[in-house]
């Protein structure tokens, strides 16, 4: 069975090599024949994902598509899960979570072609756990929203003069960026290329090439 494996890690390298090669041991370890790895650095709680839109334009109906966790998938709001989950089916993919047994046991089919009994009740748990999971994810993603916000909020009630201080620019990294963006290659070039080249996530690429088009 061909399987697309999918990515969602930070920006740093050592987080991608890890998660692709635990999906990569699981791949091997269900006799799957990978036809395609995505990584993507982008927050889990945006639908609009490049890596994540390439695999569904590539994925054939029948497919794998298989990630670590739900929440490599998803800390969508509930009806962008809802939108991704029915791109997912009406793609004819089988979402396969490497850390939920339900999502990869009992889901073969009799000798007769007809599902046996367990293998649909299995089926109807492993929906309603993976919806659990991704609920989960996205209460943990708000929580640790809301717990920044209020500390800020209680760092200007203690000092009113105090100003919240962004991520400052990677000036080193920032340059390679722009170098390639700007070179002659980058015309040949594609985001993940230049990403790869210059050390960073392609979120940064996107949003060093905004700026600079800005």
């Amino acid at each position: 069975m061909f399987a697309h494996l999918y990515l969602r890690a930070s920006t740093q390298d050592q987080d991608a090599n890890r998660a692709r090669t635990a999906l990569l041991a699981f791949a091997a370890s269900r006799s799957y024949e990978v036809a395609g790895i995505y990584a993507d650095n982008f927050t889990g709680t945006k639908l609009q994902r490049p890596e994540l839109h390439r695999l569904l334009t590539n994925a054939e109906p029948g497919q794998v598509l298989c990630v670590e966790s739900v929440d490599r998938l998803s800390r969508l709001s509930q009806t962008d899960w809802e939108t991704l989950k029915a791109t997912i089916n009406s793609k004819g993919l089988r979402l396969v979570v490497a850390d939920l047994p339900t999502s990869w046991e009992h889901m073969e089919t009799v000798p007769n072609g007809r599902s046996d009994i367990a293998g649909s009740v299995m089926h109807v748990i492993n929906n309603m756990l993976i919806d659990l999971m991704a609920t989960m994810a996205r209460l943990d993603q708000e929580k640790r929203v809301e717990r920044i916000r209020q500390g800020i909020a209680n760092k200007r009630a203690a000092d009113p003069s105090w100003k919240a201080v962004g991520k400052q620019k990677n000036i080193d990294k920032w340059q390679r960026v722009e170098k390639l963006l700007r070179g002659q290659l980058a015309s040949n070039m594609t985001i993940k290329e230049i990403a790869q080249a210059a050390n960073v996530g392609e979120a940064t690429v996107y949003r060093i090439k905004k700026e600079l088009v800005s």
